[in-house]
């Protein structure tokens, strides 16, 4: 096992990167060109040649003057350069002064490096610590020429680099290096003066008056009166946190501005936090040093600070990930490399709590998507075309750098699946060299995949396994899931989307205990290192408790109010929703992707003021992914192209109206109200059914999910059963079809995991079950109705005995060895008199996809490669030929005493490549099954029964 590895007792390279090293020598001189490497890897069609575009890799061409150098082929660009960077190193033969340096040298270095900042030289350089000394030689009185060794620690990289030679805590301990500075400048004491009292240095012989009077004169035009909007974050959890401006007037130090708003005389009093958000951004936490202090060892500075304050600032502790005290201002404003003009944005309470939620990975799919109240971080990792915002791997690699820690490290493995079974997926079990065991325990040898591979048989899968070092090198989490995917970059994006949803569940509840951590983490096939893993993340106690999820309906639940539902009082769901518009009979369906217009108000009742928080024109998510607001899918889901619908949503938390608010005042004054609530208009646009669908319809009248209900409806009529139960019923689309005919069922039951499909199947059979006179005597016969939430694999005794079960397109959303162990479960357990299964016939697929029109949002990739065997739905773990499929059920049947027929819906049963849906029909040998025991382990959803619901 990876244990993470400890820091020597210094930098094991240089502070300086190969690019920086071609920079000091040949600055402009040096030209970088990447360019785009195109690999061809298989496609995933048995015994097709069709080329599939691989992963984007970079290739580099470094320019120098006197010659050119070419790197490896990399997947980032960045490390493309840096090799490139490092092969002109090695031809000019540089040895970086660096690579091994002592502590004396570091501190000779250190000491040498303030001797030049402090310089004349360095006075009228661009760098972002330049303009803080022009500015401390404007400053009035015994302050003139002072420049805060707060300032030095926190804008000169070069200082820090250094630092970490000396003492490599400073990684994680920026106070550290003000010690430190302060030691080396006792080296300069010829040259430099330390104030204890400033916490400041200043050169002993002044800058000659000429060279300042120059700078004076150079000094680009600026406002006379410079009001930059900041925000305070008070230390004391009573008081609120509140916008705050700052006056950085022309001839004004702006560090002496934020001094000021802080209460304290000067900028020698004020500390600097690392950069927030953005690297490039000049956001910052600025916050007051001990009245008093007395400057010791390195090692004890950082105590003595804290020791000083009283109060310890939560929020602002969390945002910089370092311990502060006292109240702190977050301000954007400061010199930069790009000028010598001090730079400066105006910093909102909006702005404040986009930061906080740039912290949480849920907040960082809201922000990428400018949908804080919409949108949400999908719960599974779909087809690149219908992902929208950041993908799971880049708001990972955001989500470490936001929290200090190293960049993720992903690490893909490729294997061949076995080579009998062409139209899998993904595998449970694959050894990476030697026997391969598949899960009806047949061994595979290596020597026969390769074979396959050789003969087009089999095509590569890959894996992703994901580790997560704190900045120490330390391991603090380990994801490895067993799934495997024929593109890399989804088994990557799969990989890291399991992380963030546990990292999402942890972040809403830190202080759960070890024991919670391991188990939910588990779930997700992610393993923490609970020492490591809290010492990182102890800051995250501190986080706000704003929950970032979405809003609820408010006043009455769209979609699972279940309570009345169980006492068969269901009353429509969406009563409190207004759907406006014709019908045009096109409704979104699971897989769905949909384009919605919406926009979402703060609305006061008593005064009718309307004010927009957040909206959009077109608004895509995928229905069934978690993409969205559950409470805004569930009205999507309720509606047709073209037509509008208007609700109440419950109001979040006051930060999260202010995240999205644009303006932060007027809002503020509409929440103090007391009679706000939040309303949202939503417009269909556009409905794009899922693949499969697309392709069944294109090539089947009436479609192929028609036909195989009407195929059961057949089975039903003829077994003449009087009890139903369908396993997976999703949205009841079979349950809501036995009720337009006569047939001889008194009982039918719906078994799903989806609790939102359960509330679409529970509306749709309440509304025809109750009142529905057209139906009324096709249907006279049904006397009781019920659906349980629950999985499939799981045993419970109220499902036992049926005459006659149902599982239509649902074993090919499961994994190969699910699918077996339900079929065990059913007929050796539930025991139905009959059992019907169909399931995607994978060598049909060719002739679907070749008769599937072409839509713009599918992924280029995909398009590239029509005639290659896909799967029917993202969703698919497997799909089965007709040999696959037979012998799994004719196994089945052999075990548990039945007999089984084959058959299927769409295409000829003597004519190639056989039915569309192969179909599976099961039938019990011996009488009746006996009494089984089990535990109740299912939920009753709905409930309807005839004698408690009397007709009119």
């Amino acid at each position: 096992m990876e244990t993470g590895r400890n820091p020597a007792s210094g930098p094991k390279k240089s502070p300086f990167t190969p690019k920086a090293i071609i920079h000091q020598r040949f600055a402009a001189k040096a030209c970088y060109k990447v360019e785009e490497v195109q690999e061809v890897v298989q496609n995933g069609c048995p015994g097709l040649v069709i080329p599939q575009k691989g992963p984007c890799l970079y290739r580099c061409t470094l320019q120098l003057p006197e010659f050119s150098v070419v790197s490896e082929v990399f997947k980032r660009k960045k490390d493309a350069e840096q090799s490139a960077a490092e092969k002109a190193i090695q031809k000019l033969g540089i040895q970086p002064k660096e690579d091994n340096l002592t502590v004396e040298q570091a501190w000779d270095e250190l000491a040498g490096r303030l001797s030049y900042l402090l310089s004349i030289e360095f006075l009228s350089s661009i760098h972002p610590l330049s303009g803080h000394f022009r500015a401390a030689l404007q400053r009035g009185g015994h302050l003139n020429g002072f420049i805060s060794v707060a300032a030095i620690a926190a804008f000169d990289a070069k200082i820090n680099s250094l630092c970490k030679y000396i003492n490599p805590e400073v990684e994680w301990n920026q106070f550290l290096v003000m010690s430190l500075i302060i030691e080396a400048a006792k080296r300069l004491a010829n040259a430099l003066m330390f104030s204890e009292e400033k916490l400041s240095l200043q050169r002993l012989n002044p800058h000659p008056p000429e060279i300042i009077h120059s700078l004076l004169k150079n000094e680009s035009s600026l406002p006379e009166s410079i009001s930059i909007e900041a925000v305070r974050i008070p230390s004391s959890a009573e008081k609120i946190v509140e916008p705050s401006i700052l006056d950085a007037s022309f001839g004004n130090y702006y560090l002496d501005a934020i001094a000021k708003e802080l209460g304290v005389k000067d900028a020698s009093k004020v500390l600097i936090s690392r950069t927030i958000g953005k690297a490039s951004s000049e956001t910052r936490l600025y916050f007051c040093a001990p009245e008093s202090i007395t400057i010791g060892p390195s090692s004890e500075l950082h105590m003595k600070l804290a020791s000083s304050f009283r109060e310890f600032n939560a929020l602002a502790t969390y945002l910089s990930g370092q311990e502060i005290y006292g109240d702190a201002i977050l301000a954007s404003v400061g010199y930069t490399w790009k000028s010598t003009d001090l730079s400066y944005e105006d910093l909102s309470l909006r702005a404040y709590y986009r930061i906080l939620a740039n912290k949480i990975p849920s907040g960082i799919y809201k922000l990428s998507r400018e949908a804080i109240l919409a949108a949400e971080l999908p719960t599974t990792f779909t087809t690149r075309s219908n992902w929208r915002g950041s993908f799971p791997r880049d708001i990972l690699c955001t989500f470490c750098r936001q929290h200090r820690l190293s960049e993720p490290v992903f690490s893909s493995d490729s294997f061949e699946p076995l080579p009998d079974l062409p139209g899998r997926k993904r595998l449970r079990d694959t050894a990476s060299s030697g026997d391969e065991i598949n899960e009806g325990g047949l061994a595979a040898t290596a020597t026969a995949t390769a074979t396959a591979v050789a003969q087009g048989g089999c095509t590569l899968v890959y894996r992703c396994t994901v580790k997560i070092y704190s900045k120490c090198q330390d391991l603090i989490l380990l994801c490895s899931p067993k799934e495997s995917y024929k593109k890399q970059t989804d088994a990557i994006h799969n990989a890291a989307l399991k992380v963030l949803l546990w990292l999402d569940r942890f972040l809403d509840k830190v202080d759960m205990s070890v024991e919670e951590m391991t188990s939910s983490a588990k779930g997700l096939e992610v393993l923490i290192y609970p020492q490591q893993f809290v010492k990182e993340f102890s800051s995250c106690q501190f986080l706000p408790k704003y929950r970032w999820s979405s809003a609820t309906l408010a006043d009455s639940s769209l979609c699972s109010s279940f309570s009345n539902v169980q006492k068969n009082t269901l009353e429509d769901e969406v009563a409190s929703v207004r759907i406006s518009g014709e019908y045009s009979g096109t409704t979104p369906s699971n897989g769905s992707l949909v384009c919605v217009t919406y926009n979402i108000y703060l609305v006061t009742e008593r005064e009718g003021i309307k004010e927009q928080l957040e909206g959009s024109e077109e608004f895509e998510f995928e229905i069934g992914s978690g993409a969205t607001s559950p409470v805004l899918e569930a009205v999507v889901t309720q509606m047709s192209i073209d037509q509008s619908a208007c609700f109440t949503m419950e109001l979040p938390s006051k930060e999260i109206v202010l995240a999205v608010a644009r303006d932060s005042t007027t809002v503020l004054s509409l929440l103090s109200s007391g009679t706000c609530t939040m309303k949202c208009e939503v417009t269909l646009l556009r409905v794009t059914v899922p693949l499969e669908d697309r392709m069944e319809q294109a090539l089947f009248s009436p479609p192929l999910s028609k036909q195989r209900v009407e195929y059961a409806l057949q089975h039903i009529r003829e077994s003449c059963a009087a009890s139903l139960v369908d396993f997976g019923c999703g949205s009841g689309s079979l349950l809501e079809s036995l009720l337009a005919y006569q047939t001889s069922l008194e009982k039918i039951v719906g078994v799903d995991i989806s609790q939102k499909a359960l509330a679409r199947a529970a509306k749709i059979l309440h509304s025809k079950l109750n009142g529905n006179i057209e139906a009324e005597q096709l249907t006279n016969r049904i006397k009781s109705a019920i659906l349980y939430r629950g999985s499939i694999l799981t045993c419970d005794s109220r499902l036992c005995g049926y005459d006659i079960a149902t599982c239509l397109e649902v074993i090919e959303h499961m994994e190969e060895h699910e699918a077996c162990l339900f079929g065990d479960i059913v007929l050796s357990s539930f025991c139905p008199q009959i059992l019907i299964v169909s399931t995607p016939n994978y060598e049909y697929n060719v002739i679907l996809q070749n008769s599937s029109p072409q839509y713009q949002e599918e992924d280029p990739d995909e398009k590239s490669q029509q005639q290659s065997c896909k799967f029917r739905n993202h969703d698919h773990k497997f799909e089965w030929t007709r040999q696959q499929f037979c012998q799994w059920a004719s196994e089945l049947a052999l075990r548990h005493n039945y007999d089984v027929e084959f058959s299927g819906v769409g295409g000829e049963p003597n004519k190639e490549p056989g039915f569309a849906s192969q179909i599976a029909v099961f039938r019990r040998k011996d009488g009746s099954p006996a009494n089984a025991d089990f535990t109740k382990h299912f939920d009753v959803i709905w409930e309807w029964s005839s004698s408690s619901n009397s007709r009119s």
